[in-house]
């Protein structure tokens, strides 16, 4: 076991009460977690104050507690070590725990609102397919090699990633693929890694209930790439219009993707359909079986990052040729008999829904139509609930508004506050139920043979919180229920 005195080389400390020179058995932010040995890391979160915990966690046998406000009452025994942030100083100890397991492999971060599961699990399936052990940490899942493990956050707290990295590791993997969202970067949580390289997909109107403006939450994400090291590179998407903003002060080798300009990496769509892309990639014609402009865009950033990882170009392309996306990104779902084609998608953002609902605009062969079932979520931002719902009625021929995961929120109230800005006769397009499985099941009754039913907005999820209550729920699932009960 390490001592402290070693874990906290990296930590800048302001008082220390109590001697550094024992062995430190784990490191933890949850005092229920704390046991002897431990040190217990109080950190400020958005609900709760971790120094609340300290006296439970030292209860728990914790040797240490690491804070940023001592305690008036101290505990014979405990060493005290007060910080000027307990979350910077979690991801450093954490690091030196597990004696700095991001440095023996290679790590690539990726950051943007949309694409960020898509180019994580592509990059994998795809290094995997070149003979690499690989690691992921997404959205979906977490993969070790080929064990796989539910992920809970986009980006897991700091001591929980350096301990996924660790078991990584030491199972063998060489290079690992993470998303990096941007409350991970303002909460410090990838704190203690050093990448070896980062990808920018997009940056759209999202999170605004956490970093309150459009300028702060791009200040965010463009802290991924101002603390790259000048051995790594920084690949962005040149055609978004913040792309160059991420380059500006990055010490990294600087790169960019783009469908519309010159690029590091230059691609050209030249067939789009619902078999597949048919790309021009750096020079190379390559037939994928992705739909979608935006898909362009991530297959793009993932044979830049394998160019960048020095992998040779037609291998890459080969391989990538064989990949499909993340579970639930543009997932289809299709009516046997009745010839109804039902897409599930995670777009939960007003530029993702835009960007899906055209590409399927794009892949009608002739008029059918587009019925769209899209709610947003409870307790996050509401400043994109009427920019969803205008979107989708815009591209629609018909959309229903329903429920998300409403959490702590009345579902009525939140289709309310999506209809605000919809005029008369854009309401005549819309139906309101908000019971999320009759919504689907109302949009396939309403669809005729050859139309298409976009179900959006909770993508790979298989449950629905409300009230505080995760209750199992899989849009993939109710749609094929309801194209049997059609098919009968």
């Amino acid at each position: 076991m390490p001592l402290l005195k070693d874990i906290l080389i990296n930590v800048t400390t302001t008082e220390v009460l109590g001697t550094t020179q024992l062995e430190v058995s784990g490191i933890c932010i949850d005092s229920r977690k704390a046991a002897p040995g431990s040190v217990f890391v109080a950190m400020k979160g958005t609900l709760v104050d971790g120094h609340q915990y300290i006296s439970i966690a030292v209860a728990q046998g914790a040797s240490v507690i690491v804070c940023e406000t001592l305690p008036n009452d101290k505990a014979d025994g405990v060493t005290y070590v007060k910080v000027k942030d307990s979350a910077i100083a979690a991801g450093e100890m954490a690091a030196a725990f597990y004696d700095y397991p991001a440095k023996e492999m290679v790590v690539i971060g990726v950051t943007g609102t949309n694409g960020k599961t898509t180019v994580t699990t592509l990059l994998y399936q795809l290094f995997t397919k070149l003979g690499y052990k690989c690691g992921l940490i997404s959205t979906v899942q977490n993969f070790i090699g080929s064990v796989v493990e539910t992920a809970t956050h986009t980006t897991p707290d700091s001591i929980s990633i350096q301990s996924l990295f660790a078991r990584m590791r030491d199972a063998g993997c060489s290079h690992v693929f993470m998303e990096v969202s941007s409350h991970s970067i303002h909460q410090h949580r990838i704190q203690g890694i050093e990448f070896d390289g980062a990808v920018f997909t997009n940056i759209t109107h999202d999170h605004l209930d956490y970093h309150k403006t459009f300028d702060e939450y791009i200040r965010v994400k463009k802290q991924l790439f101002d603390q790259l090291p000048a051995t790594a590179f920084a690949l962005t998407n040149i055609d978004d219009k913040r792309g160059a903003v991420m380059l500006q002060n990055t010490k990294a080798e600087q790169h960019t993707y783009s469908l519309r300009v010159p690029a590091s990496i230059k691609g050209k769509v030249l067939e789009n359909n619902l078999t597949g892309l048919v790309m021009v990639i750096d020079g190379h014609e390559a037939h994928l079986r992705m739909i979608g402009t935006f898909n362009a865009y991530n297959l793009l950033a993932v044979y830049g990052v394998a160019k960048f990882l020095e992998q040779d170009a037609i291998e890459v392309l080969a391989a990538l040729s064989t990949l499909h996306g993340a579970p639930g990104r543009f997932e289809t779902v299709a009516s046997p008999v009745e010839k109804i084609l039902g897409i599930v998608d995670y777009a939960h953002t007003p530029d993702a829904l835009l960007n899906v609902l055209a590409t399927i605009q794009q892949l009608r062969a002739n008029d059918e139509q587009i019925i769209t079932v899209v709610g947003c979520g409870g307790d996050r931002d509401r400043t994109k609930r009427p920019l969803m719902a205008q979107v989708a009625v815009d591209k629609s021929s018909k959309t229903i508004l329903t429920s998300d995961n409403p959490r702590s929120e009345n579902p009525e109230e939140i289709l309310n506050e999506m209809e605000t800005e919809l005029t008369f006769a854009q309401k005549r397009k819309v139906l309101r139920i908000s019971d999320r499985k009759e919504a689907i099941k109302t949009a396939c009754a309403l669809a005729n043979p050859g139309d298409i039913v976009l179900v959006a907005g909770k993508g790979h999820e298989t449950y629905q919180e409300i009230k505080g209550v995760r209750h199992h729920f899989d849009d993939r699932e109710v749609l094929m229920e309801a194209f049997k009960i059609l098919n009968k």
